[in-house]
């Protein structure tokens, strides 16, 4: 989670959203992530679940970084130009996301992997990219979710 919290702060990104936080995370780590946060500027917001951030923060866009539920492939050297307020979604864990989470934005998985590359791979490749397409480069509201 702290190596997650970093690339976040490193794209400048608005807002990391926790879900689904359990474990020796939910005991010990969140206290190093939100100092971390907090003196980058970046807020954190945990929730009980995906379906709760998408209702809450009402992006324009949602996508959902998956190996499983028939993704689109995502070319991160070419990334879709996106406007407005976009929310992705990696998962942290096993299982991958559920069919019923993934119907909550576009599937999506970088191409030419082979296999699930983890959490902070997925999003080191996709938020990069994204934030180079973002609005056509202007500055957008961006948000991470895990």
């Amino acid at each position: 989670m702290l190596d997650f919290a970093r690339l976040v702060v490193s794209l400048r990104l608005k807002r990391l959203v926790l879900t689904k936080v359990y474990g020796a995370a939910a005991q010990h780590g969140l206290g190093d992530l939100g100092r971390i946060l907090y003196k980058s500027g970046v807020s954190l917001l945990i929730l009980s679940d995906l379906s709760d951030a998408v209702e809450l923060l009402k992006p324009d866009i949602t996508f959902i970084v998956t190996k499983s539920n028939n993704p689109s492939s995502f070319d991160p050297l070419n990334p879709p130009t996106v406007r407005g307020r976009v929310l992705v979604a990696f998962n942290g864990g096993e299982p991958d996301f559920t069919p019923e989470e993934s119907s909550l934005g576009k599937p999506i998985y970088p191409r030419g992997t082979e296999g699930r590359m983890g959490p902070n791979a997925e999003a080191s490749l996709v938020l990069y990219s994204l934030t180079r397409s973002v609005g056509g480069g202007e500055k957008t509201s961006r948000e991470a979710g895990v």
